[in-house]
Order: C-alpha cells, then structure tokens, then sequence
C-alpha cells in the first residue's frame, strides 16, 4: 500500500537551533552535529539538532558513568526529553552520579534537517547509527524511546551490544498482536484520504497527540511542542512517520520491525518499563508483548497517566533512580546478559511517595528482583499422572497448597459447604474425594485447553466450591491466579484486571457479563452452560463441564516449582488505586503455615470463613471449611443465624469474619434460637479481620461464642497475619495505658482492637498486639517532614513507620517498580521487608500500636502529628459517631481539622454548632482550625471504615477557601 502525502512534505529544510524561551527547555543544550552518510554510494552531510549535556557536565568538573542516548517518536522532538537532560545535570552538579544525555531529534523532525527524502524504519535506525558514530560515543549506553521512537532506540541496542549497558523506554511497540487491530486513532491516520490533510497539511496529528496529556498541558508547553512544526512544510516528516506504521508484512518497514523485536528477545543488560496505561494507542498489550521479549525488566504503570507519560508523571526522577541502583557493566560486556545489581541499603530519599521517588535512592539488593515480571518462563511438558512427587519441594518447604487435596483424595470425610450455592437449592456437600477429584480434571482441562505456566488467569466467581476448585486446578499446574474483590467496585476492578493483563478470565454470569461489556482481556471460560447464542454474545470459549471432560484421565503436567508466581492479589484500594501484590507457592504455603502456627488451623478444623481469603485457604490447612449464607461484596448481609447455620453444618471450631460482616451479626443476635446458641457455644477460636474493630464489638461477639477465645489480627494483603491480640489482650493493653475503651475507625491496614490511652496529647492509637510466631516487627522513625527516615528499630515509644518481616511477606507489587521499591528501602540485606506505610509505635512490652497512615501524617509548626489518637479522643464526644483528623495547608504549616459524623446525623455539610466545636477542641486537646460535620464520612467499599484523609484533607481545604459546601 502507498500512501500520497501533499507536495510539501518533501519541502528541503537546514537545521537550525529551537528559538529562545521555549518552557522548561535550556538553550545551553542545544547544538547542531553535521553528519556525513555514505548509505546511497557517495557521502552526503545531513546535519542534526539534539540537546547535549556533555559540555555542561565537563564545566562541573565531572567524569560521566556513562551516556544515555534518548529517542522521540511521532509528532514530538527531542523536547520530551527536557526534564530529564535537566533533572540529570542537577543530579551530577549536586554529587550523583553524572550521565551524559544526548537527546536527539530524528532527519526530518524537531529541528533537524529536513531533506525530503523518504525514511523508512531502517534507515532511521542506520541515522541514528551514522550519528552516535560521528560523535565517537563510546560504552556504557543505556537507550531511552517513546513511541516509534522506542522501536528505533531498541534496533540501535540490538546493533550496538558491545556498548549497549541497558535500555529504557516509555510507551512504545515493537510488534502488534496477531489478535488485535492497529489501534483506532492509528487506524485512522492511515486512511489515504486522512493521511496527508490530518499530519501535513494541518496540525490535526499534533494537536491530538498534546491532547492526550493528563491533566491537559499547560499553554507554553504545547507551544514547546507546536515550535518546529509551523506551517505544512514543516510537517512532512510527521506524515511519512505515520506512513511508515508496518501495518501488513508487506509493508517496507515490516521486516526491519520483525528483525528488532527478535532481536531484543537476546539483550540480557538491564530493562526499565515506565507506562501509561490509559494510552487509547500503546496500550498495556504492547507492555505485555515487550515483557514476553524482555521477562527481566523493571516496569513500573502509572495509574492515570497515558500516551505522554513523560508529560504526567516525574518520569525523570523514575528513570534516574533506576539507573542510580544498577551498576553499570563495562563496555563490551553489557550485551553478555549483564545483571541488574543493587547498592547496599541506605535512607537517602525515605519517605517519598511512591510513585515520586527521587533520583539516587540507594535501594536494597531484594528489589534487585524486578517488581515488574510480567510472567514467569512459560516452560511445559506433560508429566505422568498427577500423584507425582510436588516438583522440586524440598523436604524443609512448607506442604504446596494441594498436599492435602492429594493427601486426602480417597477420603469421604467433608472438605467443604457452600451454605447458599450459585442457583439457589441446599447447601452444597463437598467431600475431600470430590473435590480432590474436581481439582485435578478442572487442572488436566485447563491444560488441554492451551492453559500454560505463568499464564494469567483472572477468578471472577462468588466464594463457594466453584470458585475453591478452580483456583486451586489454577495453582496445581502452575497458572497465576488474578483475584481482585468485587468491593473494588466497577471502576477499580476494571483497572485491576485491565492491568493484570490475565490471558483467561473465568467467571460466573455476572463477572462473564462485565468482563464483555468493558472489554476485559482475555479468553472467556464460564462457571455453568448458557444457551448458544448467549455463549456467542459473551464470547465464551469453553465451561467448567468440558473442562472436566477433557481432564477425565487426569494426567496433569508437573507441578510448579515453589519459586513460581502463584497469585496477584489487589489490595482494597481504598487510600488509592488498587495494588496487585504477587505470591509465590512457597509465601502462600507459608500463609498458611503462619495460620497453623498462630491459632492451630489445621487437618481436623472446622473453618466458617465470613471472610473470602481464609474460605479459599481452607483446603491448603486441611481444614473442612464452609462459606455462610452472605452475600460476600456485602458483609452486612450476614446474619448472626446464618453464622449458626454454618457452625452447625460442619462442626466448626473456628469462626472467622469481617468487621462489618461481625456487626450485623451482633445486631441481628436476638433473632438466634436455643440450638443456635449451642452451636455457637461450640467455636473455640474466633477472628475478625480486615479492618479495625472496637473492644465494645469483640466483647458482645465474644458474648455468643463464650468457649471461644476473641482474637483480631494485624495484617494487610502484602502480609496476611503480622500481628495478633486477643479480647483479654486488649482489655491488658488499655489497663497498662491507664485508659478506657472506645470505639473508633482509625484508616490504615490494621485489623485490630481499640486501646486508647489517656495522654491528652499522646500518640494514643490501635494495639493489635505483639508480633505473630512468624514475623518480627520494626519501626523507622518519622523526620520533622514526616518521613520515615529512621533505621529500623524495636526501641519503645517511637512513632514511625511500621516495617514487618515474615515468610509470608508477598514476593513483589505487580508491575509497580517504583512501589516496590520504596517498600523495601532500608530494608536488611538478605532478609525480605515490608514497609507497611502505617505508621505506629511499639510499648515497652513490645505491643504494636497503629497511629495511622504515612500518607495521613500531618506536619504542623509544632511537630509531626498522627490521626489516630486525636480521632479517639474526639470520638470520646457524646454526640460524635465518628471522626477524621486531616492537615490542610502547605506542608510544615499545615493546620488541623476535624471532620465529625455525628450521632444523629446531619442532612448537609456545614462547621459545627459552638457548643460541639467547643466539646471537639477540649476533647482533641490540640489547636484546631475548624470542625466541620457531614452526613457521612466516605469510606471504602470493601471494609466500610477506611477513610482516604489526604483526600478529605483537600476537601476541607477546599470548605475552607470558599468552595461550595459539598459532600466530601
């Protein structure tokens, strides 16, 4: 196909400098290199603008590590690269490590030359060549691209590997799905009666692309970008660009695209990923093609960010931290498959949010294992029947979750219930037998279906034996199961599951039912049968019946080994987007060791999990478990008689619920009959997670389970159970505070109890606890910026960010680089740490007390202050149901403002009447700005109590100033 540009695209133009004043660009790095080419059989002299900061460099007096050699892509120039030709100067002027970065603007482009002659692929990347040769560049380089200029940066990588050190790019493709079309706004450009008036002859192609910035760019930076394209004759590069998209294998630049992005697939120095995955063109299936070529790579997704990633984010500050924590290998030996390695930990730059770390963050050697592995090596071959061995487990592993699946698979003993079946009908008896049965055909299925290891697949079914069966046929044969709660709501599970990037998607009518309508990867498996055209309309490829046909002999593949990804599962996102956390099969073995070690979870328990994590860990413990009559996204739909059904049906001896799940059930107590109370007077063990929980609550559950002992464990999805208190402990706690109950819903990941102490302006806070068998627990202590920037520490009485350790710790954030990374600073070398981002303190009798979240620190002229005490002395007020304590104003300076719910609730916004102000501000026993009221304080959907204060921090603020008053 050939495509007609306008007679201006061939227009003949010298280079020349940008003009002076352009926003955030520094005239100082400009300069112009003349470059004779001798590609057409006699030398021909074309010269190139580029911004080069070597001359600068050389005046501070310092040595570069190396060089990195930046690359745009269509319809920008090298001015994208401004922040970071200026970030890296300052870096090396204040002692970093220097880079030399040369950013180039292609033939044809920015301010380069334009000679009017055709430049398909291969010949941008053999220009490129021609220019790196004529300015003598010598190794270690690391290559950074965007857009097609990424595709042109890696062809210079794959040619240059004796001086190649690594590469780094921002969204870009090198190769497009055989399943997918070239993306719509591609698609469009293309159209031969679009392709010269939409990127020549008017800036239409431009002024799209700036569009796509998030939030829009400022007016001087789109000036930036417009500067050398005014007028058609200065845009033919931009059409012959677009023309040049290999969109069939006939196509002229076809073969070359094929040749890099094979290429790549042997480059073993290190990779960086920085991605906007709102891109409508580059989406997260091309980060998905780029990390089957390059497994190793660090990526980090910016949630919000899009095409112009380098325009929303500090990818600056991203990019130069990366580099700051890989040695750089030496030239010549770079393309040998070089590693990534680490310095030694360090607190340089603690306390970062994590999507802005600064640049030269020392980071420690545990992130040196990339938190951006999209998949783990998809190696397979089909073992002998599934009784084998468990792969290379050795015997001081943890049993792998289906031990007992295999352990038990003759025996008719109850493996679980499922007391409200999908379809309605009895609870639904499943012997061990059955359901060992079930795994193990559903497994051997999935296998002749083309499943693999390390394939994605995302669960969308309620809890029940559907959903138990199939995640652990998913774990047998080494697939990554994608669990994201449905209390995300339709627009965060939307982006989890988008971002997982899951190859299969198996789900029941509801789940099938989203995953078409909002376009969510992956094949569709169904949980039942549908009629044929609804098959067709939901796109269904197969159902859980012809799985179990297809694996009737059972001859599964081997076993995964215990170093394999098992699961990505997403946080709550409620202080933010939600977070896919990575398990292996050994951290989720040790999961659930960490259970039996705790409270004695094991073969012979009876397991009544109100709460869907632990229904799903009833197998792995040998435990016979069994999920209530609830409605799981709603835990206020479980009665206290449908947890008696439940104790009753299966003999419980422990029960397990949420926080919100616990107050319905206490509400709904009165209505339990006498065989009711007998059953429950048969629990011995009883936990609530997930959320805090007052003493007051545990004491009147504890009241209908009187042989049980109350427990609330301390945890969050990175770290199931860290730490643990007991009703009685709680009640220790507040007695050796000198304080008394109350109840109060503090926003962090702590599970636990209410303890407040009674100094007035103490730290006050959540116990819950002392530290599991398993885990250790450190604080690092809070700087006057409240920053976590002290050494991790057991020390009593210092307030800073809870840091924990434990086997069960999660191996790494999905495709989060930069978040993993701030969650392992400081961290022991050797040993795997989490920093938690609560923030609390450890009593002298090693009880762990939560004070709330780093992100909720307020910093005020007298001090650092966390949120938690203060809201429980608030919540001391009669009339105060509950209460948030937020900072507004500049950091430093910031102000204090309480945020009420009251008892009987207010119908609209307002400041709170004199005579609850004045109650508010002696209870707080702090200077306050204002006390506001509303309805309702918003909280997440999936725990009901965690409240985003950095959010209603900006809302009052924004009360404050004169906006109008509404709802937070």
């Amino acid at each position: 196909m050939s495509y007609r540009l306008p007679r201006a695209a061939a227009t003949p133009a010298p280079a020349s400098l940008p003009p002076a004043g352009l926003a955030g660009l520094d005239a100082a790095f400009s300069r112009l290199v003349p470059v004779v080419s001798p590609a057409s059989g006699h030398p021909v002299t074309r010269t190139w603008h580029l911004l080069d900061n070597g001359e600068r460099l050389a005046e501070l007096g310092v040595t570069p590590v190396g060089t990195v050699l930046c690359v745009h892509g269509n319809p920008t120039w090298s001015y994208l690269w401004r922040e970071f030709v200026t970030a890296a100067t300052d870096a090396a002027a204040n002692g970093s490590e220097a880079w030399r970065v040369i950013a180039v603007d292609q033939l044809e482009m920015g301010f380069s030359e334009r000679s009017g002659a055709p430049r398909p692929l291969a010949t941008r990347v053999r220009d490129l060549a021609e220019l790196t040769d004529t300015l003598g560049l010598v190794g270690p380089v690391v290559t950074f691209g965007h857009d097609w200029g990424g595709s042109i940066s890696l062809g210079w990588a794959v040619d240059h590997p004796e001086l190649l050190a690594g590469v780094m790019l921002l969204n870009t493709a090198v190769h497009q799905p055989e399943d997918a079309p070239v993306p719509a706004p591609l698609r469009l450009a293309l159209r031969s009666s679009v392709l010269g008036s939409g990127t020549v002859a008017t800036p239409a192609f431009l002024e799209t692309t700036l569009a796509l910035a998030h939030p829009p760019l400022p007016a001087a930076v789109k000036q930036g970008y417009r500067a050398p394209y005014r007028g058609a004759d200065r845009r033919g590069g931009i059409g012959a660009f677009v023309a040049d998209i290999p969109v069939h294998e006939a196509h002229e630049s076809a073969a070359e695209l094929a040749r890099i992005s094979g290429g790549i697939r042997d480059l073993g120095v290190p990779a960086l990923m920085l991605w906007g995955p709102t891109d409508p063109i580059f989406s997260d299936r091309y980060l998905d093609d780029l990390l089957d070529r390059l497994p190793h790579a660090d990526v980090h997704r910016f949630e919000g960010a899009g095409h112009l990633v380098m325009e929303d984010v500090d990818y600056a500050a991203a990019a130069l931290t990366w580099l700051g924590d890989r040695a750089v290998p030496a030239a010549g030996a770079a393309g040998a498959g070089a590693a990534a390695a680490a310095p030694a930990a360090g607190a340089a730059g603690a306390g970062a949010p994590a999507d802005q770390v600064p640049a030269q963050v020392p980071v420690p050697v545990e992130s040196a294992r990339s938190a951006g592995h999209s998949r783990p090596e998809r190696a397979h071959s089909r073992g002998a029947r599934g009784g084998e061995g468990a792969g290379g487990w050795a015997a001081s592993e943890r049993h792998p979750l289906w031990h007992y699946l295999d352990d038990l698979q003759n025996s008719d003993e109850t493996a679980l219930i499922d007391m409200a079946p999908l379809g309605g009908g009895a609870p639904r008896v499943v012997s061990w037998r059955l359901l060992s049965r079930r795994v193990r055909q559903l497994a051997c299925g999935l296998d002749r279906l083309g499943v693999r290891k390390g394939d994605r697949i995302s669960l969308l079914i309620p809890p029940g034996a559907d959903l138990t069966a199939v995640l652990y046929a998913c774990v047998r044969i080494g697939a990554v199961v994608v669990v994201a709660d449905a209390g995300l709501g339709l627009r965060g599970l939307t982006r989890a599951v988008r971002g997982a990037r899951p190859d299969h998607v198996i789900g029941a009518a509801a789940g099938l039912l989203a995953a078409r309508v909002l376009d969510w990867p992956g094949r569709k498996i169904s949980v039942a049968r549908f009629p044929r055209a609804a098959m067709r309309a939901l796109d269904i490829s197969a159902t859980l019946a012809e799985l179990i046909a297809l694996g009737a002999d059972e001859e599964l593949p081997p076993p995964p080994e215990p170093g394999d990804t098992a699961a990505v599962l997403f946080t709550s996102g409620s202080t933010g987007p939600a977070k896919g956390v990575v398990y292996t099969h050994s951290q989720l073995a040790a999961v659930s060791h960490a259970l039996f070690a705790q409270y004695g979870v094991g073969r012979g328990t009876g397991l009544v999990a109100g709460f869907a994590p632990f229904a799903l860990l009833g197998p792995a413990l040998g435990a016979r478990s069994v999920t209530p009559d609830m409605d799981v996204t709603k835990p206020k739909t479980l009665t206290a008689a449908s947890v008696a059904a439940a104790v009753a049906a299966i003999d419980a001896t422990v029960v397990f619920l949420s926080p919100a799940a616990l107050a319905n059930v206490v509400a709904t107590a009165g209505s339990l009959t006498a065989a009711d109370h007998v059953s429950l007077a048969g629990v011995r063990s009883f936990l609530s997670a997930g959320a805090p929980v007052s003493e007051p609550l545990l004491a009147a559950a504890a009241r209908l389970m009187p042989a049980a002992s109350a427990h609330t464990p301390y945890g969050m999805t990175e770290g199931l159970l860290m730490a643990d208190i007991t009703l009685d402990g709680i009640r220790e706690a507040m007695a050796a505070a000198g304080s008394t109950a109350a109840a109060s819903s503090p926003d962090s990941s702590a599970w636990s109890a209410i303890a407040v102490t009674d100094a007035p302006a103490g730290p006050g806070g959540v116990c819950v606890g002392r530290a599991t068998a398993t885990t250790r627990i450190r604080t690092s202590a809070l700087d006057a910026q409240g920053n976590a920037t002290g050494e991790l520490s057991e020390a009593a009485g210092i307030t800073g960010e809870i840091v924990v350790s434990a086997p069960h710790v999660e191996d790494h954030y999905d495709r989060l680089w930069l978040t993993d990374r701030a969650a392992r600073r400081g961290a022991v070398p050797g040993e795997r740490w989490h920093r938690t981002g609560d923030v609390g303190h450890l009593d002298s009798a090693g009880r762990l007390w939560v004070e709330g979240r780093l992100p909720h620190v307020i910093t005020t002229a007298a001090g650092v202050l966390t949120p938690v005490g203060p809201e429980q002395r608030v919540e001391s007020v009669a009339a105060v149901e509950r209460a948030a304590v937020v900072g507004i104003g500049p950091a430093g300076t910031q102000q204090v403002v309480v945020v009420v719910e009251t008892v009987l609730p207010v119908r609209r916004v307002a400041l709170a009447d004199p005579e609850l102000a004045a109650a508010v501000r002696a209870a707080a026993g702090l200077p306050l700005a204002a006390v506001l009221v509303v309805p309702h304080l918003p909280t997440d959907i999936r725990h009901n109590s965690k409240i985003d204060r950095s959010r209603l921090g900006r809302w009052a603020g924004g009360i404050l100033s004169g906006a109008r008053m509404s709802r937070p």
